[in-house]
């Protein structure tokens, strides 16, 4: 690899407090109510599988695949579904879990989508927004960190397939 961690935005303690911090006002919110979780993989697997031991109520989970990066750093705009869900959605409590947002246009897209399957509410989650990248606007109901305009990995997210394994997030360097 010729990417580098030039420094830790997030260690494995503050993440995980965060992680709980969301699971019990998401748990707040849906109480008394069942739950579909739809992480949106690969990057927010590690994120989705910490959160949903933090929330306390009813939940079922399903997968979705949806690239628009490649091996880039920068999103191409361009969504395309490559695992879409096994659940049926309609009529049930939906919450999106995503590892990060930037333009917004891959998640706008599959909110779009998801709300022609006549779901009772959707609801979208995400572990890092970098609101500065936004190109479109999109209603974040629950965020744990605001990040500036750097490339991270770990936790989960990646470059090129490399760094999902670190148990923090931390900035590479462009070149």
């Amino acid at each position: 690899m010729t990417h580098h961690i030039t420094h830790i935005l997030f260690d494995e303690r503050t993440l995980a407090n965060t992680v709980e911090r969301l699971g019990a006002q998401i748990s707040r919110d849906y109480h008394g109510q069942e739950l579909l979780v739809i992480c949106i993989l690969k990057g927010a697997s590690v994120f989705m599988a910490d959160l949903i031991r933090k929330i306390d109520v009813p939940i079922q989970i399903d997968f979705m695949a949806v690239s628009s990066y490649g091996h880039s750093t920068q999103s191409s705009g361009v969504v395309k579904i490559n695992k879409d869900l096994d659940t049926d959605i309609e009529n049930r409590h939906i919450l999106i879990v995503e590892d990060i947002i930037d333009s917004g246009l891959t998640l706008k897209y599959l909110s779009e989508n998801l709300q022609s399957r006549h779901p009772k509410s959707l609801k979208i989650c995400t572990l890092l927004d970098k609101p500065e990248r936004r190109q479109t606007h999109l209603s974040i109901d629950y965020t744990g960190f605001e990040i500036p305009d750097v490339f991270i990995v770990g936790y989960g997210i990646d470059y090129a397939e490399h760094y999902r394994h670190l148990p923090y997030i931390g900035a590479i360097s462009p070149n």
